[in-house]
């Protein structure tokens, strides 16, 4: 199984409230980083089986303009939201038997401490919009192939 990890692409409010975190929506130049990002992830040909986002807004819309250019759906995962575990994931995995490749779009920390359990330890940190591709067995241990940080997908 090939899993992608997409961490959500440049967010913030001017009037920042924690309570309303989960609103929290991609800025304008975020809007536009990842639009080129998009446009990376198409021509690298990932043969999707799925793309699954956090609820959380800055997830959601990153995911979505994922989609939009690879012409898929996107799968709202509450799972996904900030605290993400590598329980979740094996949750998640059980849930789509037949999936072969996702595209997870979510958060930090969570990602690279799930990455890190999946490959058996190290440091692994994505920054927002890097993209990892982490391939795994049937009990979901594996190695990171690559991290691609943002800069690297926008041409």
């Amino acid at each position: 199984m090939r899993l992608y990890f997409l961490r959500h692409g440049l967010a913030d409010w001017p009037d920042w409230d924690p309570a309303r975190d989960h609103e929290r929506p991609l800025t304008k130049e975020g809007l536009r980083k990842m639009k080129e990002q998009a446009k990376t992830l198409l021509a690298l040909d990932l043969k999707l089986d799925a793309i699954l986002s956090s609820p959380y807004t800055r997830a959601y819309q990153t995911a979505d303009i994922v989609a939009g250019k690879l012409r898929l759906d996107v799968r709202t995962e509450p799972r996904l939201a900030p605290g993400f575990t590598y329980a979740k994931l094996t949750e998640i995995v059980a849930s789509l038997e037949d999936a072969q490749v996702l595209l997870l779009v979510g958060h930090e920390p969570s990602f690279s401490t799930v990455i890190a359990e999946i490959i058996g330890g190290g440091r692994v940190q994505l920054k927002k919009g890097a993209l990892a591709r982490v391939d795994v067995n049937r009990e979901l241990r594996g190695e990171l192939v690559w991290l691609l940080q943002p800069k690297i997908l926008i041409h």
